[in-house]
């Protein structure tokens, strides 16, 4: 599939590419796709995982402007773009389909203005396939993005006939601070309130920042402002929807404060 080098000088840069590598570059933006639409039912969007887009155009133009040196930039961009912490973030919202109608429009009229040149520009192919690429990750993650609840379950859920989950949607880690509440489950979960076991209450839950959690995503985590000597939580929610049975977390333990006294029969 590769180009005679004796015909390189004759040709356009973009018969430099063998069948081969784009076919490679073809299965990355593949992938990339496919993992943004797995991300986004989790109720996560791309960050730093954008920076797979410059990074495919820099692998595949290596070869295009003859410069190598791009193909090691490029991947180590895409390296970064998959495996860094903040490569996919949770949103509070729902990603928004303008912008991305917009790239894949632009995209595919920059294509068509390629398609009836009489000379293909390599850098006008680059910001096509840059701007398809961006577009199309950007729709499927508004698309595929989980709906919102219609409401938070409320006050009254304390107050309702509640059961426990056959498997538990929820793990809690007890920190210098208090304790973390994980979603361990692949739904998303509709938060009504939480209260330690010691105390007949109601308080809303919140994140590390202290910023209010109506629902919580798979993997996402709250936090609940606990001292030494509370011996357990409970938090009530509602999974998938606010029309569904109320659900009661429950977990005890031994507070710090009398760890040394704990006898085990």
């Amino acid at each position: 599939m590769g180009v005679d080098l004796g015909l390189l000088g004759s040709l356009t840069p973009l018969t430099r590419v063998s069948g081969a590598f784009a076919l490679m570059i073809g299965l990355l933006a593949a992938y990339w796709l496919l993992r943004v639409g797995r991300e986004a039912r989790l109720g996560q969007v791309p960050r730093a995982a954008w920076w797979s887009v410059p990074g495919l155009a820099m692998v595949l133009f290596a070869p295009v402007l003859d410069v190598p040196a791009l193909f090691g930039i490029g991947a180590a961009v895409l390296l970064i773009a998959e495996f860094w912490p903040g490569a996919f973030v949770f949103s509070r919202r729902k990603p928004g389909v303008a912008w991305p109608l917009v790239s894949l429009l632009l995209g595919a009229v920059l294509t068509l203005a390629i398609v009836s040149a009489p000379e293909v520009d390599s850098v006008a192919v680059g910001a096509a396939l840059m701007l398809l690429l961006a577009g199309a990750g950007g729709l499927i993650s508004s698309v595929l993005y989980p709906p919102a609840a219609a409401r938070t379950p409320g006050f009254g859920v304390r107050w309702q006939a509640v059961q426990s989950p056959e498997l538990p949607d929820l793990t809690v880690t007890l920190t210098e601070h208090g304790a973390q509440l994980r979603n361990i489950s692949r739904r998303t979960l509709n938060l009504a309130g939480w209260s330690p076991a010691s105390v007949n209450g109601w308080l809303r839950l919140r994140d590390e920042g202290g910023q209010p959690l109506n629902t919580l995503r798979a993997g996402q985590t709250a936090f609940l402002p606990l001292d030494g000597q509370e011996s357990g939580v409970r938090v009530w929610y509602v999974a998938g929807g606010t029309s569904g049975t109320p659900l009661l977390f429950r977990a005890d333990w031994t507070p710090r404060v009398h760890a040394n006294y704990r006898v085990l029969n």
